[in-house]
């Protein structure tokens, strides 16, 4: 059957850049066993566009993405490459495109991700495919990310086992979630884990309006303990800087915590969930999501298709020109913006 399909091109080159998200392995198996299918010969670049500059590549076989649709992380590793951003790093690269037969590349990550492959299929006859993954569920021109919700479901895991022990001790807990740039992250942990607050990098927050009368709201309906969720980029609205001399030695979350001891005179604790969001096991939607966008990435280069962008837009998979979808910006759910300000009114 494969060798009845016309393809436009004969071998490809998958990898993963910037941060790991779960269903990465599960969208690179996708990509390699919808390849083999058709009659297309994989290879594995290891480490991002570092990789491709350092030919750290290999032929890939379905052995090689056995058993990994379970696994969190990336099997090719990730990593951030300074001198691919540069026309010399991109001219490295592109040569051992040449060297390994590469017609084409799916490269699953973020915006900066897409934006190395676009500079690199500008300058060279190189046709890409980009993947969303994410955990912060912030490229602008697709509604989900492979990552984030299994990332959201692990901060959720976390927060309900804080919430255990801040009811015991009627306290004020911190949660700081992954979120430089976005807060669609902490926006849907916030409202599944029915948080006092919520704080985003979207919007400097107030410390007495966002803060201390969500608090207060609360205490007066009859609460002793108190949840607060906050994306590692939020600002404060009165200084809008996170910078080490305001913060001390902590981040967005040890500033709210700060605060609330200082003014409200609570017993107050921090969690920074950090890089744990990343790991375990992906969720069944991003298996299922992962899969389905690293078969439609291989579609489209054997149709002869590069700078695309694959999406999932209204439920449903699709694609869009790369140069358009890097220009569109990520933006909060209005609708769950109001939801956050419903729920958070202390009632």
């Amino acid at each position: 059957m494969e060798k009845e399909m016309k393809n436009a091109v004969r071998r490809i080159g998958v990898l993963t850049s910037g941060g790991d998200a779960p269903g990465m392995n599960a969208a690179v198996r996708a990509v390699v066993r919808t390849a083999l299918y058709r009659g297309i010969e994989v290879v594995g670049i290891r480490r991002g566009w570092h990789g491709l500059i350092n030919a750290d590549m290999f032929r890939m076989t379905t052995s090689d993405v056995s058993h990994i649709i379970n696994k969190g992380g990336t099997i090719l590793y990730t990593a951030r490459s300074d001198e691919f951003r540069t026309e010399e790093g991109r001219k490295k690269a592109y040569n051992n495109c040449r060297l390994f037969g590469l017609d084409g590349i799916v490269a699953i990550g973020g915006d900066g991700t897409f934006s190395g492959a676009l500079a690199l299929s500008s300058e060279y006859p190189i046709s890409v495919v980009g993947i969303p993954g994410t955990i912060d569920n912030d490229i602008g021109c697709s509604h989900y990310s492979i990552g984030y919700d299994t990332a959201a479901n692990t901060a959720i895991e976390a927060i309900d086992k804080i919430r255990d022990t801040m009811q015991s001790h009627e306290r004020c807990s911190v949660i700081e979630v992954m979120g430089h740039r976005a807060g669609n992250l902490a926006l849907y942990v916030g409202i599944a884990t029915g948080a006092t607050a919520v704080l985003v990098p979207e919007e400097p927050w107030d410390f007495e309006e966002d803060v201390a009368e969500k608090i207060r709201s609360a205490r007066i309906s009859g609460r002793t303990h108190f949840m607060i969720i906050v994306a590692e980029g939020a600002k404060r609205k009165a200084d809008g800087s996170l910078d080490n001399d305001v913060v001390g030695n902590g981040g967005a979350g040890y500033q709210v915590a700060d605060l609330i001891k200082e003014e409200l005179g609570l017993d107050t604790r921090v969690s920074v969930l950090g890089h744990m969001q990343r790991g375990g096991a992906p969720s069944a939607r991003d298996r299922v999501t992962a899969t389905n966008m690293g078969y439609y990435a291989v579609n489209l280069l054997a149709e002869g298709k590069t700078n695309r962008v694959v999406v999932r837009q209204d439920g449903v998979i699709t694609d869009m020109d790369m140069t358009e979808g890097l220009k569109m910006k990520n933006q909060l759910s209005d609708y769950e913006r109001a939801v956050v300000k419903t729920m958070t009114n202390g009632y």
